[in-house]
């Protein structure tokens, strides 16, 4: 049905308990400065809506909440960079080394030893950025092209199918690109770009099994992380009627967040660890294929991208009309 173990990536979660603490303040940390924010900006609605009768307070206090809502959301969406290079990467980083057999330091050296490890491979927070992103698009077009097979089969039907297959292959998806990162720290090779082409071509060559156990992963994870939205919509309800003017609508946007940082903290990085258990599985004794690496040129200018720099190049321009670029 699957080809990860649940124990065995427990084990790993346990031995890397440095990381996940790490990763459960940072998360359960940014929930809380989402409340803390979206309340002071319902706080400055409520008082500028005495200025008003009832209506125009409770207007003032939910755009009050939306707003501090977003520009906490703008802060989180430029530090996304930092937290991919101090907290995913590093995670990866020990993660590989366990899978290897190899030994940790316990506590905070752990962390430690694993920002080393991405420092020697990344010297730049905004270097492991730029080929995430890429890495991104190419995985976007590997799953692309299981959505144009599936609009080939011949009965009725097959395009919606396809539709609803590829939203939930893109969802799916989302553990991989650490997965391709994960081989470019395990290569230790001295040109990160070439490891990451090197990962895509494998993982383009196992896309199969990939996607299957990325597929029962994202049941697993978001049906978790729904009964937890679930479970949290009192608790978060409370909070909102905390806020000033009891903003109606904080009790799901906090519920939401409650969730969505217990994926990051804990459901994610176990998937990862489950997609990193079958990658490699997969990959043992296998050499890039030639005839991937040219499907993947063809159908992903994000690709290109990275095989050009891989190569020292400067990255082509785009072929397709327009100056728009494939994904």
């Amino acid at each position: 049905m699957w080809d990860f173990s649940f124990g065995g990536a427990l084990s790993l979660m346990w031995r890397t308990m440095p990381f996940i603490l790490l990763r459960m303040v940072i998360y359960f940390g940014i929930t809380l400065g989402y409340i803390l924010v979206t309340g002071i900006g319902a706080g400055v609605g409520w008082g500028i809506g005495g200025f008003g009768d009832a209506d125009f307070r409770a207007t003032t206090t939910a755009w009050g909440g939306f707003a501090g809502l977003g520009i906490f959301g703008v802060a989180m969406y430029w530090a996304r960079e930092y937290i991919l290079y101090i907290v995913k990467a590093g995670h990866v980083a020990v993660l590989v080394e366990l899978i290897d057999g190899k030994s940790l330091p316990e506590g905070r050296g752990q962390i430690s030893h694993a920002s080393a490890v991405v420092k020697e491979r990344f010297p730049q927070a905004s270097l492991l950025f730029a080929m995430d992103q890429l890495v991104k698009g190419v995985i976007r077009a590997i799953t692309g092209l299981v959505r144009g097979l599936l609009t080939l089969l011949p009965f009725p039907g097959a395009q919606q199918l396809s539709s609803i297959l590829s939203a939930f292959l893109r969802v799916a998806v989302g553990f991989i690109d650490e997965v391709i990162l994960a081989h470019a720290i395990r290569q230790r090779s001295e040109n990160a770009w070439q490891s990451a082409r090197e990962a895509l071509v494998l993982y383009g060559q196992n896309y199969k099994p990939m996607l299957k156990n990325a597929a029962w992963l994202a049941l697993f994870v978001y049906g978790l992380s729904f009964l937890v939205f679930v479970l949290m919509l009192a608790p978060a309800a409370l909070v909102a009627y905390l806020i000033p003017g009891a903003w109606a609508a904080g009790g799901v946007i906090f519920a939401v967040l409650f969730a969505w940082s217990v994926k990051s903290a804990l459901l994610e990085p176990l998937a990862i660890t489950c997609m990193m258990q079958v990658y490699f599985k997969f990959i043992e004794g296998q050499q890039p294929n030639p005839e991937w690496d040219a499907k993947l040129e063809q159908m992903s200018g994000k690709f290109r991208k990275l095989k050009d720099r891989a190569l020292g190049a400067e990255p082509r321009q785009s072929a397709v009309p327009g100056g728009a670029e494939p994904s």
